[in-house]
């Protein structure tokens, strides 16, 4: 098993005890194993294979026992027993915002209510506002929320695609006749979110392929076919569709795969002005091998990246010369927001500088929180200086390597930050980002981030719209405004690399972009394995048209520090 999928066991567990208003204390412990399970770096049954699970830290010895069950078994019997106790249909509403288990329990108790559409139905017949802690407004939020899950039904997030296309890709290359194996469609064009996985295989013979894609334990089973192509359902509840071609006929295929239809449907028309197809034009013979950059090359354009293929424009720059030199991860200098064990963070400051330095960057910011966000453990200004001391010695020590002082700031919801003037301008570098008060008004939410923007001594606005893609949609918010600001001020703006954030988007970040603002692509990393997140805030960048020049953290150091002063 995954450990995301043994901290998903205990995560659901955690929130069903809590439904049922079980022990608060047995509760955060299971909350707690599964935050450090999913952070873990090294796969969980090697740990387990070891007999080491006791020796993670945070995980005791009854957690290890459920541990090693989860793992000897596949299932553990007390979350599979709270399953059949409890309708499914309640941990849909217990995963919608603002609801969580003990709102869904009052409902489920109250109402009567036990699934989406029954809560969606008493919420627009006026029957939640009647509940203690609920009203209208509440009720408006419910039936926004399920519309917005409804809209984006059957889509996950990028990185989850990614780690479960990556698993089969990597089964079926060791396959005996196969050749090459790619992932096309919305995956190859790093979209936020995808339906399903397209892969793309290349082999002499495609029974055997197929006979060994089903006997794979993710795939439940084959849900359709026809000819060369297949669909999959998993165990994950993502489909797979699964395309098998000879090697000869692979780059078509993954062209075609790639999309987008509009992007694709323009090509062909542009070859067929030319009395040339895909298909037929750039199949493989032999002594003759195609790759894509050869189509693109036969219209005399340079080749288009996966991630700009999307109908925006980029053929018309592409003819023009003005494609952009899209920034890549190798050009990454430095991380610019990152949580320690000081505040809500699992590693040290120590730790996350030494993955820092292996990744090859120069240099981090160490921004935990401030003092108004205490369920994160923000730091008074008394710790915060204690730990900006801290870092300026280990500064002395590392030569070669820094470590900038920072805070994640809070923007208040009355405008204002959580840290006085004379602190902020102590910090190398200061984020500040909204972490309450997400209902306010257009106005009033405007008018809150531009107080913060317009402030000399904050350096970055953090994950600007705060969104959660699929739970928790962007702040009502003028950001056509915001971006003026931000551009007449020249405060930089970032583009968060968590998986469930990537915010800013695509299309606000190649906006900002327009108007000169410059950016910072961040990972926002709260443990060590969260830090390889930055490939995800790139993948943003590079469909949003960026360059390494748009990019703050492609810096070097002396540069980095010689702006940031400027400012």
């Amino acid at each position: 098993m995954q450990n995301f999928e043994v901290a998903w066991i205990f995560h659901e567990l955690a929130d069903l005890l809590e439904f049922k208003g079980e022990d608060f204390f047995k509760i955060r412990a299971y909350r707690n194993a599964a935050r450090v399970l999913a952070c873990l770096e090294e796969p969980l049954e090697e740990i387990w294979k070891r007999g080491e699970l006791a020796k993670i830290p945070g995980i005791g010895k009854n957690i290890a026992a459920k541990i090693n069950e989860v793992l000897a078994t596949g299932h553990l019997k007390k979350h599979e027993e709270l399953l059949q106790e409890i309708p499914p249909g309640l941990l849909e509403i217990m995963s919608l915002p603002g609801i969580g288990p003990k709102r869904a329990g009052l409902i489920y108790r109250k109402l009567g209510v036990a699934s989406l559409e029954e809560l969606a139905r008493a919420a627009r017949e006026g029957r939640v506002r009647s509940l203690p802690g609920m009203g209208s407004k509440t009720e408006s939020d419910i039936i926004r929320n399920i519309e917005m899950r409804e809209d984006r039904a059957g889509r996950v997030l990028l990185a989850t695609a990614r780690e479960l296309a990556g698993e089969l890709a990597g089964f079926l290359k060791i396959l005996p006749g196969v050749s090459r194996v790619e992932a096309g469609g919305s995956l190859r064009r790093w979209q936020e979110t995808v339906g399903d996985i397209d892969l793309v295989v290349a082999a002499s013979e495609p029974e055997p392929v197929i006979q060994a894609a089903v006997a794979h334990p993710r795939v439940r089973e084959i849900t359709e076919r026809s000819g060369n192509r297949f669909r999959f359902q998993t165990q994950w509840g993502i489909s797979v569709d699964l395309e098998i071609v000879p090697e000869e006929l692979f780059v078509q295929a993954l062209f075609r795969s790639t999309g987008s239809k509009a992007h694709y449907r323009k090509i062909q028309g542009m070859l067929a002005g030319r009395g040339k197809h895909v298909e037929s034009d750039f199949a493989g013979r032999a002594g003759k091998t195609f790759e894509e950059a050869d189509i693109y090359a036969s219209l005399d354009l340079p080749f288009i990246p996966p991630e700009l293929r999307e109908d925006r424009g980029e053929v018309e720059a592409a003819l023009q010369g003005r494609l952009p030199r899209l920034v890549e991860l190798k050009d990454i200098k430095g991380d610019l927001h990152i949580h320690t064990t000081w505040s809500d963070g699992l590693g040290t400051v120590e730790q996350m500088a030494a993955r820092a330095r292996e990744k090859g960057y120069q240099y981090i910011a160490v921004t935990d929180h401030s003092q108004s966000l205490k369920i994160a453990r923000g730091l008074s200004l008394n710790m915060l200086r204690e730990q900006h001391r801290a870092i300026r010695s280990l500064n002395e020590q590392n030569g070669d390597f820094r470590i900038l002082t920072g805070i994640e700031v809070d923007i208040l919801p009355k405008g204002g930050l959580d840290c006085p003037d004379e602190l902020l301008k102590e910090a190398d570098l200061v984020v500040a980002s909204v972490h309450s008060a997400f209902k306010q008004d257009r106005e009033t939410m405007t008018a809150r981030i531009i107080s913060a923007v317009e402030n000399r001594n904050v350096d970055i606005i953090g994950h600007l719209t705060g969104r959660l893609i699929g739970q928790r949609e962007e702040y009502a918010l003028d950001l056509e405004r915001v971006l003026e600001a931000a551009a007449s001020c020249g405060t930089i703006l970032e583009i968060n690399s968590s998986p469930d954030r990537l915010d800013l988007n695509d299309i606000n970040a190649r906006k900002a972009r327009e108007k000169g603002i410059k950016m910072a692509i961040s990972t926002d990393a709260h443990d060590l394995k969260r830090m390889d997140e930055m490939l995800y805030g790139v993948s943003v960048a590079r469909r949003a048209w960026l360059e390494p020049g748009d990019i703050l953290n492609t810096m070097d150091i002396d540069e980095l520090l010689q702006f940031l002063r400027k400012r």
